[in-house]
């Protein structure tokens, strides 16, 4: 440590306890004092020397802090020829301060500087401006560095540049770091921009830092400005996920699937997601003593749309093939429970005319009718039984927990060409979440493709021009509900409950159906403890409400 002596600051050095910065500032001091006992009283000079050694205290605390300043400084005349350096000058330049005492700032210039920065640098001195700015100087061995300068002209009373004031320092290997920084970023940049899937980088108030081309791509796609914010939502909507780091909760994830409807009636798009979370020191000024982690979302968006459609059009198939099967099994179901129904009109006649002759009498003539009429009652009972024992039994279908909007969806998907043929305009409104309940899935489907069924049949008439069908699905009142309404006929007051009785039907009779369908739909929704209502207040044709309770009410 330094004390000071006389306002001056002495330190540890040589023999004399001065460091080698004092030494030069009292051999300075020395040498004025000399200059002063040897000048003649007549010399102009004598009252320069004297004002020197008169120098209050401060100045030579300010000399002595300039000899020990780490950073290079030189002091040049107008013309750049050096009158004085510092010892730090030799550490930076490899010139000893007496080595370039006279010679001109230029023997460190290097060629690969541009000459416009020197013009520069002349053009600021010119103007008595302070200049600022970066050069490629050569040390004294040769060797090339990237020196940071200022330099600052020093007026005379007159107001003219009597010196120029250089300080400079090595900055090669900040330079090399910040070159390097700047190249891993380049490279990051050219490797997510290649990737072929988009990718964004989201800060923790879900600011877009960082995104690829294929990103960019997406807000053209989805007609958005930040398709990472839809994503998220859709993410929260679809698994519950919320935007927080670990730290507060959150999660990285994998691979989760979601369903993106774009904007101006795009088709839908599927992609899956992974995103992972990481934490960056934040380099702000107050973060230095405080270290203060800011987190960060990477955000990967794969579109599979291609892929999910294969599998959904594989998915169709086959529930199409099961509920065919299925259909088939209940299209036989339909037309013998018709024969059985038709059968039992006659049986039970014959037994009712078969009690009447019990109580008349047992006359021989009435014996042998009683008879005949007891065997063709036997037979009948018989042929019953024999078509009851060949109905197939219904398939069985294990419950699980069901999703309406799903349901729904399979449903007009395989009803697409219908829906087309007919030309039927299709509105489909599911709520975007959309709880669970426990169902067959199966089963439902079979219900709700019944029910729309019937509203193309309705709407497919001659000179009907409206054909459209609205489907929507809501939570309402703690309930499940699917809404389907179709521009036809309607069904009048009188008939709205007579419609759900087996074998009724007001199709046409070419139409070969039985009337069992809405009779089945009903069936299925009170098996589902749900319910099923014909919209008494509907006039633009016909509005069905299907409601169900959620898993765990």
């Amino acid at each position: 440590m330094s004390e000071v002596t006389n306002g001056r600051p002495r330190s540890d050095g040589d023999a004399s306890g001065q460091p080698p910065t004092a030494v030069r500032v009292e051999a300075l001091r020395a040498a004025l004092a000399k200059a002063l006992e040897n000048a003649s009283s007549d010399d102009d000079f004598v009252n320069e020397i004297a004002a020197a050694q008169a120098f209050p205290s401060r100045i030579w605390l300010f000399l002595e802090a300039v000899e020990q300043a780490p950073i290079a400084i030189s002091i040049t005349d107008p013309q750049a020829r050096i009158l004085y350096a510092n010892p730090a000058f030799e550490g930076v330049t490899g010139y000893a301060p007496n080595e370039v005492l006279g010679l001109n700032e230029s023997i460190l210039s290097y060629k690969t500087t541009p000459r416009s920065v020197y013009e520069t640098l002349w053009k600021s001195l010119h103007e008595k401006k302070t200049w600022n700015g970066t050069l490629v100087n050569r040390r004294k061995d040769g060797s090339r560095y990237i020196a940071e300068l200022t330099i600052t002209p020093i007026l005379d009373a007159r107001g003219e540049t009597a010196y120029c004031l250089g300080m400079h320092r090595d900055v090669t290997a900040l330079h090399a770091l910040k070159q390097k920084v700047q190249n891993q970023k380049a490279l990051i940049e050219s490797v997510i921009d290649v990737a072929p899937i988009a990718i964004a980088l989201l800060d923790d108030q879900q600011q877009v830092v960082l995104e690829n081309h294929e990103y960019k791509k997406l807000t053209d796609d989805l007609g958005v400005t930040e398709p990472a914010l839809q994503v998220l939502a859709e993410l929260r909507n679809t698994i519950g996920l919320a935007f927080e780091p670990p730290k507060l909760g959150g999660r990285n994830f994998v691979d989760e699937e979601i369903c993106v409807h774009p904007a101006s009636g795009k088709a839908v798009r599927w992609f899956s997601c992974s995103g992972s979370w990481f934490e960056q020191q934040d380099a702000k000024a107050d973060s230095f003593f405080d270290p203060q982690a800011r987190a960060y979302l990477m955000l990967l968006i794969k579109d599979i749309t291609a892929a999910k459609r294969q599998r959904e059009l594989e998915r169709i198939g086959a529930i199409r093939a099961t509920m065919a099967e299925a259909e088939l099994v209940q299209s036989l179901r339909e037309t013998l429970s018709g024969a059985v129904y038709q059968l039992r009109g006659p049986l039970n006649m014959i037994r009712a005319a078969a009690n009447m002759l019990d109580r008349r009498g047992t006359q021989i003539d009435t014996a042998m009718l009683k008879n005949a009429l007891k065997e063709a009652l036997t037979a009948g009972e018989a042929a019953l039984g024999t078509f009851e024992a060949s109905m197939p039994e219904a398939p069985q279908e294990a419950t699980a927990p069901v999703n309406l909007n799903d349901i729904l969806r399979d449903v007009l998907m395989l009803l697409t060409e219908r829906l087309l043929a007919a030309g039927i305009t299709v509105a489909w409104q599911p709520t975007s979440r959309l709880s669970h309940f426990h169902g067959r899935a199966n089963m439902l489907r079979s219900m709700f493709k019944e029910i729309v069924e019937n509203a193309i049949e309705a709407m497919n008439e001659r000179g009907r021009n409206v054909r459209e069908l609205k489907v929507r699905t809501e939570e309402r009142d703690g309930r499940i509900v699917a809404v389907i309404e179709d521009t036809g006929p309607g069904i009048s007051q009188e008939l709205r409950h007579k419609v759900y009785e087996p074998f009724f039907t007001t199709k046409r009779p070419l139409s070969h159906s039985v009337g069992m369908g809405l009779a089945i739909a009903q069936d299925v929704v009170t098996r589902h403890e749900g319910t099923i209502d014909i919209d008494p207040d509907y006039t633009g044709g016909c509005r069905f409400i299907i409601g169900f309770s959620p898993s765990g009410s």
